[in-house]
């Protein structure tokens, strides 16, 4: 990926719903060649889709938790691709350590989260960890900071 990758990044990461001809104008290059490049980004998988970022709170899923998963073999959930059409689980992450696995859940209210766990109790042992806040809520993937550069990406924007 070269700069001009990474500022179509940046300037989709902001707002998807960009056309191919505001794209152009702000990375200063022809739609026709942005059209290219998005296309060859999708197709390489670095864009992977385009969607909107839902506070889940607002949409009636005010209860949000980490769930460790603690379950390993044939019934460990990792084998059971069903449990990821439940619409109270939002992500699954494989892990190391104790656990196998961590799990972000929303649920619209504490008891529709105990049934959550309830049913999660089948494919090991769920330990829970209820979000108070997050103050970071999303952020957009930036080029990699070069190996050796002591620079974070903040300490590169006040410059």
């Amino acid at each position: 990926m070269d700069e001009m990758d990474w500022a179509l990044l940046r300037e989709l990461q902001a707002d998807a719903r960009l056309s191919y001809s505001e794209l152009s104008r702000r990375v200063h290059l022809s739609p026709p060649a942005v059209a290219e490049r998005v296309r060859r980004l999708e197709e390489s998988g670095v864009i992977t889709g385009y969607h909107a970022h839902v506070d889940p709170a607002r949409a009636g899923r005010s209860v949000v938790a980490l769930i460790r998963m603690s379950c390993y073999g044939a019934r460990c959930i990792l084998n059971h691709p069903e449990t990821t059409d439940w619409p109270e689980i939002m992500q699954v992450h494989r892990i190391t350590g104790d656990a196998c696995s961590m799990l972000t859940v929303t649920a619209g209210s504490i008891g529709e989260f105990e049934a959550v766990i309830d049913r999660l109790a089948a494919y090991g042992q769920p330990s829970s960890t209820m979000v108070l806040s997050t103050p970071l809520r999303w952020r957009a993937v930036t080029p990699p900071v070069p190996d050796g550069s002591d620079k974070t990406p903040s300490s590169r924007r006040r410059r």
